[in-house]
């Protein structure tokens, strides 16, 4: 088979990236000449790769800071209603790329680069991924920054500048071992510090109620310093800011106090301070109460609010004063989003300053605040909600504590004059947990203190509503929404995937990229033979591609006309993993039962991290490395089997494995996934969907149809009816012949020879504290299993049903997610009119 073409090589030939003029080339490589020299000091005249890197990412830096000024002064001069996305976590992964897509500078940049005898490639695998977040909900904010951008929306991103993000995973003899993520060792080109916009926040004190009002009094500061990442949109000149924070300790830190005179030791203090932006908290749908945890949470919301508020009151129009002063029009330019619960001290925070500082009457601040905030709930399990001791708030946070009680008394007393008598619904209803450690319930704030709560997939709305915060929906129906989420189609489909959009560029246009419900138009090619050729052989190319890069980084050889079976996502027991596990047993089992037989030939590919202090997650790594390692080393098999644990799993490698899956596993219990976004970008990107009916499953399926996913397993109903039986896996252990088989193997240490109880802590779940249920679908998985080995033996149906999916993907555009927040939640319109661009003159 020839040798697939670069994507440098196809670029050149692709209508999707535009033609590189020759001025544009010229301009780019006298820029990446001029950056080079300046880059390169007087005592080293050999550039490295790193500086080839730094010197191209300054050169497209170049290009957006006129459209960065320019939308900015846009901004300023129209006052528009304000967007505020509220994130702890945003996961950026690579920048150059993104950029050059958006910009429409990508050939010119390739062209000029391969002119210089270099390969633009090679330097964009030198950048490291921001790693600003764990997993679906920071990418999804990531996603949300583009298509806010690409719609024209005046909004920002607000969030924290981790120095380090989320740990670098290495498997150590089959075990994950995290190493820091230093992202920030060579300097991060994107960024831009705003030191003249630092701002303080403050910690512990004490509350004075006096006679002129409420004064919050000897508190701890600490400096908020904001550097700025410039966000595009997709070929529209808009240039929107992301801004994260980072804590810096006031100069006179731990020195005004009567100090002893310990001035080294005061300075070594500052550190204190600081470590408030240190590190990401690692953990993906789980709740740890750490003071630290709270703190960021809290200075992430301060710093923001007081920019918000800056921003507002400096605003050229709005109520007549020289500066806006009066807060009737706040809601109405400033809608603030709060991504999950980690954001809601936005709420008591908002009211504090309304209060105590502007001098708002109460009932009207709450009007304001209600108004002004929205919440987007992204789990219904339980051990992930943020219930944080009201201890832990009376140190650090005592004003915010007394808002809080007041909020809720406020609150219960609507309550109890709708449902007198009924204590059970003010005990259910409650922001304070009564016990033996009175909690703060942070959802419950988020629902109290917001105008609109969605939840991220149409099935988890319904669940939100019916059973999580199901006493709130019948107070007020009107608040609950639903916004299934997206993803942006210009990195998951344009940059990770350049021969597919290609493809389908060239048979329905360019404006699928800006609008993915066109992809539908690609249903008229479903029988097209050249059609179904070419999205075949993209894929194949893709496959090759992926292969010699497992080998070359790696060292594993794996079959490229295999199925390439993959589960990409946060290892955790909802997500299931484990059956794909006892899927791959089963399947070997067969295999050495039958050597002889024709098996359909399979490279399981699962990757993921688990949290630092998660032990089942970390034993399920362990299962998976083992199991690779006595399959992939049978003779017996041969390549007609590989498990391949996919180390350090981030958004850089998911651009490199999506577009070269086969099967996409979507396969958590029932009821458990919010939405999952790693399902819709397999999607588009031409991979069939083995899942059960969770998450956004469900409206891919009514999408696509169902009969063009494998879907299996319980639904949410089942689960339900199992859980008032009570579930019993010893009875599916027993009855089911090969699952048996599976487990005693991972039992008696057939994958662990070398420590044969390695695995009992497995086992012993499975067997007697399973919450997620895996032994009760494992028949149905196995059998649907079965199904996909049929249709892959028929390329070409196969194919035909790749097609039917990508054309029935376009709902899972961010941009369409976006769209529905703007015009359901925030009351704004997208605009369509291009802002000019810097070398043109302003309207």
């Amino acid at each position: 088979m020839a040798a697939p073409l670069s994507d440098g090589e196809r670029r050149k030939q692709i209508s999707v990236r535009g033609i590189a003029g020759l001025g544009d080339v010229a301009e780019v490589r006298k820029s990446f000449n001029r950056h080079l020299h300046f880059t390169l000091v007087k005592d080293r005249n050999v550039a490295t790769p790193r500086d080839y890197y730094f010197a191209l990412a300054h050169t497209v830096r170049d290009h957006l800071v006129g459209r960065w000024i320019r939308t900015q002064q846009h901004y300023y001069e129209r006052d528009p209603k304000r967007i505020y996305y509220l994130s702890l976590e945003f996961y950026m992964g690579r920048t150059l790329q993104n950029t050059m897509v958006n910009l429409g500078l990508q050939n010119a940049c390739d062209e000029a680069i391969y002119q210089l005898g270099l390969d633009l490639e090679e330097l964009e695998e030198i950048e490291e991924d921001a790693g600003l977040g764990n997993g679906g909900l920071g990418r999804l904010a990531a996603c949300f920054l583009d298509s806010m951008a690409t719609l024209g929306l005046a909004a920002y991103g607000y969030g924290i500048r981790y120095e380090f993000g989320i740990f670098n995973q290495k498997i150590v003899d089959g075990w994950q071992v995290e190493e820091a993520d230093d992202w920030l060792r060579y300097g991060n080109p994107w960024e831009k510090a705003r030191p003249e916009y630092m701002l303080p926040v403050h910690f512990y004190g004490r509350v004075d109620h006096t006679p002129e009002g409420v004064k919050w009094i000897d508190t701890q500061v600490v400096l908020a310093m904001p550097y700025d990442t410039p966000v595009p949109g997709y070929k529209n000149n808009t240039v929107n800011t992301m801004r994260l924070w980072s804590a810096k300790a006031p100069n006179d830190f731990n020195l005004q106090e009567f100090n002893v005179g310990d001035y080294i030791e005061a300075v070594l203090d500052r550190n204190l301070a600081e470590n408030i932006s240190r590190v990401l908290y690692p953990n993906d749908n789980f709740f740890e109460g750490k003071e630290l945890r709270l703190k960021q949470e809290y200075f992430v919301v301060a710093a923001t609010l007081q920019d918000i508020i800056r921003r507002f009151k400096s605003s050229k129009f709005g109520c007549r004063d020289p500066v806006r002063t009066c807060f009737e029009t706040f809601p109405d330019k400033v809608a603030i989003q709060l991504n999950d619960t980690h954001p809601a001290l936005s709420i008591p925070e908002l009211m504090r300053i309304l209060v105590d500082v502007e001098k708002v009457d109460w009932d009207k601040a709450w009007e304001i605040t209600q108004r002004t905030c929205a919440y987007t709930n992204h789990t219904v399990l339980p051990e992930a909600l943020e219930r944080w001791p009201v201890s832990m708030f009376e140190k650090l946070l005592p004003r915010h504590l007394e808002i809080i009680y007041a909020l809720n008394q406020m609150h219960l007393d609507r309550v109890a004059a709708l449902y007198p008598g009924d204590i059970d619904r003010l005990r259910r209803m409650s922001v304070i947990e009564e016990g033996d450690c009175k909690r703060i319930n942070m959802a419950h704030l988020c629902v109290i203190g917001s105008h609109a709560v969605n939840g991220v997939a149409r099935i988890h709305s319904d669940i939100v509503k019916n059973s999580v915060f199901k006493d709130f929906y019948e107070l007020e129906p009107e608040k609950f929404q639903n916004k299934t989420n997206g993803i942006t189609p210009r990195r998951w489909l344009l940059l990770c995937n350049p021969g597919l959009a290609d493809v389908i560029a060239e048979k329905i246009g360019e404006g699928f990229i800006t609008d993915l419900s066109q992809l539908k138009k690609l249903l008229d090619f479903i029988d097209n033979e050249t059609f179904i050729r070419d999205v075949a052989k993209v894929k194949q190319e893709n496959k090759l591609k992926f292969a010699a890069y497992l080998e070359e980084q790696y060292k594993v050889k794996i079959n490229p006309s295999s199925m390439f079976d993959v589960q990409v996502k946060r290892i955790h027991e909802y997500k299931r993993q484990l059956l794909n596990c006892l899927h791959a047993i089963t399947l070997y089992n067969r295999i050495r039962r039958d050597p002889s037989k024709s098996f359909v030939p399979r490279t399981i590919m699962i990757g993921g991290k688990a949290a630092p202090g998660y032990h089942m997650a970390k034993m399920i790594i362990k299962l998976i490395t083992s199991i690779g390692e006595v399959i992939n080393n049978d003779p017996y098999v041969g390549d007609r089997l590989k498990v391949i644990f996919l180390e350090n799993y981030r958004v850089s490698l998911a651009e490199k494995v999506i577009p070269a899956a086969d099967l996409s596993q979507q396969i958590s219990t029932a009821g458990t996934e919010a939405s999952g976004t790693g399902n819709m970008k397999f999607m588009v990107n031409g991979a069939l969907t083995i899942g059960t009916m969770d998450g956004a499953n469900v409206e891919m399926a009514e999408e696509a149809g169902e009969e063009n996913l494998f879907i299996f397993g319980m639904r949410v109903e089942d689960v339900e009816a199992l859980d008032r039986q009570g579930y019993n896996a010893h009875e599916y252990y027993e009855c089911l012949p090969e699952l048996r088989q599976a487990v005693d193997q991972i039992s008696s240490g057939f994958f662990s020879p070398r420590d044969p109880g390695c695995f009992r802590d497995v086992v012993n779940m499975l067997m007697y504290h399973d919450r997620f249920k895996v032994f009760a679908d494992y028949e149905a998985y196995i059998q649907c299993q079965g199904q996909v080995d049929q249709l892959f033996m028929d390329p070409r149906e196969w194919t035909k049903k790749v097609i039917r999916n990508i054309a029935c993907s376009g709902k899972f555009s961010s941009d369409r997610t976006i769209m529905e927040y703007a015009q359901e939640i925030w009351g704004v319109e997208p605009s369509a009119t291009k802002i000019p661009p810097p070398n043109l003159p302003r309207d």
